[in-house]
């Protein structure tokens, strides 16, 4: 009796007792399942475009904000280096379709797979040559991004709500929007959804698998210097940050490989849920550390009932 109150009365008649702290918790999720999404964005706009799972995602987050850093650093405005970091991501993504992706073309999964570890080999060696291994602080005032706070007193309690957080979701929902209007609307974003749907079809078409590859790559990297602006800003940015990219895994479990609608809503939805499991269920009943996995067994936990996840296909095998 004592365990069935502490798993299913005592959480939910603390959220009711103290609405404020409630609050204070979904934001935090919300904040962190924002950043989910985009790092599961990039996966997924280069699986549909590719087939292939880029597992370097992660560094390209933490090569991103290591390059703006640095550049400023050697004194460059941070409002140029930002457009120069740009520049480096597409000079990255041109030389990974050239000198990696090329020469694979029709090439098992695999292989594919193994290339995008070489690449993220690669990048974490390059990154401590240029940059060196030591923890480096984003700039974030230089870009103009605030950090003071907001103060709430909902329900007669306490909100705070820091201001580069309310930043860091204003700005992924404008990216994620200009993101889905590209996809939809333009030319190129109309190629990159048909390589999705029927890559053989799209190829007969004359559609360029060699330029699509480039602007999903370049694409993937934008939003990768998105997320470690945003990450960097709160936890500071260093090569630990590729691990971020692991919480990406369960998103795309939960949403989907292939879409774009289950990378937001399964990010915004693990972000959300696992904050609330760890203050109401993790801390008091099994002490705490549970963001660390809830995610995961989240994620198993739908994949025992659809496979392809919330968002994905079903798969239909004919025999």
């Amino acid at each position: 009796m004592d365990f069935l109150n502490s798993v299913f009365v005592k959480p939910f008649a603390d959220m009711v007792a103290a609405p404020d702290f409630l609050l204070q918790v979904l934001w935090e999720g919300l904040v962190a399942g924002v950043l989910y999404a985009l790092i599961a964005l990039g996966f997924v706009l280069i699986y549909k475009s590719s087939r292939i799972f880029n597992f370097a995602q992660g560094i390209m987050v933490v090569f991103a904000a290591l390059t703006l850093v640095g550049l400023h650093e050697k004194g460059v405005p941070a409002l140029l280096a930002l457009p120069l970091t740009l520049l480096v991501m597409y000079l990255l993504a041109v030389a990974v379709e050239r000198v990696v992706l090329r020469p694979l073309i029709n090439q098992p999964d695999m292989i594919l797979f193994m290339a995008t570890i070489g690449i993220t080999l690669f990048l974490i060696g390059f990154g401590e040559i240029i940059f060196g291994g030591e923890n480096k602080v984003m700039i974030t005032e230089a870009l103009y991004i605030p950090t003071g706070s907001f103060e709430f007193e909902p329900f007669g309690g306490f909100l705070l709500i820091e201001q580069k957080d309310l930043t860091a979701v204003v700005g992924a929902g404008v990216l994620v929007a200009v993101l889905l209007l590209f996809l939809n609307k333009s030319r190129i974003g109309r190629a990159i959804r048909a390589l999705g749907d029927d890559h053989q079809a799209a190829l007969s078409v004359g559609i360029s698998l060699s330029t699509i590859w480039v602007i999903v790559w370049f694409i993937a990297g934008v939003i990768a210097l998105a997320t470690g602006i945003v990450w960097g800003a709160r936890a500071g940015v260093s090569f630990a940050l590729e691990v971020i990219a692991y919480k990406a895994l369960p998103v795309l479990m939960l949403g989907g490989l292939e879409s774009v609608t289950g990378a937001i809503v399964g990010g915004l939805a693990i972000g959300i849920l696992e904050k609330l499991f760890e203050i109401y269920w993790g801390q008091p009943l099994l002490g705490g550390n549970t963001e660390s996995w809830f995610a995961f067994v989240l994620a198993l936990i739908v994949l025992l009932f659809r496979p392809q996840g919330l968002f994905g296909e079903r798969i239909i095998e004919r025999v």
